[in-house]
């Protein structure tokens, strides 16, 4: 079974728990293991894997958020680097899940990160497994 980092930026403590709740029951119905750790926000997010990464404990990751459009242009400058830098890893052949939402609103997120409705956090999981399924096939170490 796999072993999987959970990065969040703990920013919205109370949509975190419910993205959390999702990737957990999400890998722990497959019978996988998890850790969590936290970063200030969003931009971390990469760093923190690509640190993780270097210790060679995990087979994969969920990364974790929620970015809510203020009234400047640092909602862009979030959402793009941090997906980016996300993508630049996964292009590097890590295994990760990006369950980062960007939305307008707390309601969007609300219903993004509960479990009873949109799942994200489980979707970001299933994501991670799913691209760490591809590089068993494969056969990428």
């Amino acid at each position: 079974m796999a072993h999987i980092l959970i990065v969040e930026a703990r920013f919205y403590a109370h949509l975190n728990d419910m993205l959390i709740d999702g990737v957990r029951s999400a890998l722990e119905a497959e019978g996988h293991s998890h850790e969590v750790v936290t970063v200030p926000g969003a931009l971390e997010v990469p760093a923190a894997i690509a640190l993780a990464d270097q210790s060679g404990r995990f087979d994969g990751y969920v990364a974790l958020g929620v970015v809510i459009r203020g009234e400047t242009y640092h909602f862009e400058v979030v959402s793009n680097e941090s997906a980016r830098g996300i993508m630049a890893l996964t292009l590097d052949g890590l295994a990760i899940g990006n369950g980062i939402l960007t939305v307008e609103d707390e309601e969007q997120a609300l219903a993004r990160a509960d479990k009873t409705r949109k799942d994200k956090g489980g979707e970001a999981a299933k994501a991670a497994l799913a691209m760490l399924a591809l590089k068993d096939q494969f056969d990428v170490a």
